[in-house]
């Protein structure tokens, strides 16, 4: 389930209904109340209750913008043993018809789509190779598209077992292209991808001591990724990588949350 987004940057691309865009972040945990205080520590969000919605909603504020949501993981999740996790939801102009398109390529549907008002249509699904994501029909237009500001989310990684498969399914669902790629050495290529002018995030294989296929979402910070993992490491977080240097100079870190929610965070 996902609140409604009125973010309107200055500038980017034209309004409307778009395929591909990142549109929502949601974090489904075993304690809401206790990430809100994690998240707010970490990463300078604030947060509000989302009124209307048929369950307990909070969003994530970066200033007087929602950038994503928070809430308790759905009973039938628990059942099906989901732990705590970050889902991007992405816009598609028509949520069934991307998932007939998905299951027809070998991904998997977790649980019927549904419709809220304020919000729109919406499903949560399992790639190929099993990364889970969430496929979103905007009730209403997004605002324009900009590059990522501080308190948004600014990188989205896949780790996989087919990063080459993986590209190939989400152009074919998205009409993500490919943008550039790196050569990681012992590790493989690193496959970047986006649409339009803006790169969204990569896509690699995953080595044997890596977690099964997932998405990680990238959290650009005011400060520092290394202030930001001090105060993670302080409330409660776990470090599992950096902070380091990646190409261009910015500066990361992947971190958990203290209910084992893998994000990461980004600074310039």
């Amino acid at each position: 389930m996902t609140a409604p987004t009125t973010s309107t940057p200055p500038t980017g691309t034209p309004t409307g209904i778009t395929r591909g865009r990142f549109d929502w972040h949601e974090l489904i945990t075993s304690d809401p109340a206790a990430a809100q205080q994690f998240y707010t520590a970490v990463t300078g969000w604030t947060t509000k209750k989302w009124e209307g919605g048929p369950m307990e909603y909070t969003m994530w504020m970066a200033g007087d913008v929602p950038v994503g949501g928070v809430m308790s993981i759905p009973p039938e999740a628990v059942a099906m043993g989901a732990p705590p996790a970050w889902i991007a939801y992405v816009q598609v102009p028509n949520v069934d018809a991307t998932i007939e398109e998905a299951t027809k390529l070998g991904a998997s549907q977790l649980g019927p789509a549904m419709t809220v008002d304020q919000v729109g249509r919406f499903a949560v699904l399992r790639d190929p190779q099993g990364a889970v994501f969430a496929v979103l029909t905007s009730e209403s237009p997004s605002g324009l598209e900009n590059d990522p500001q501080p308190l948004e989310f600014s990188w989205h990684e896949l780790t996989t077992t087919d990063a080459a498969a993986a590209e190939e399914f989400y152009h074919t669902i998205f009409g993500w292209d490919h943008k550039s790629e790196f050569d990681m050495g012992a590790m493989g290529v690193y496959r970047m991808f986006g649409r339009d002018r803006f790169t969204y995030g990569g896509m690699m294989n995953r080595a044997p001591n890596m977690p099964p296929p997932n998405w990680l979402h990238y959290i650009l910070v005011r400060d520092s990724a290394d202030a930001a993992v001090e105060r993670a490491k302080a409330a409660g977080g776990t470090l599992i990588m950096g902070p380091m240097e990646v190409p261009g100079g910015d500066r990361v870190a992947i971190l958990t949350d203290p209910q084992g929610a893998a994000f990461a965070v980004h600074s310039k």
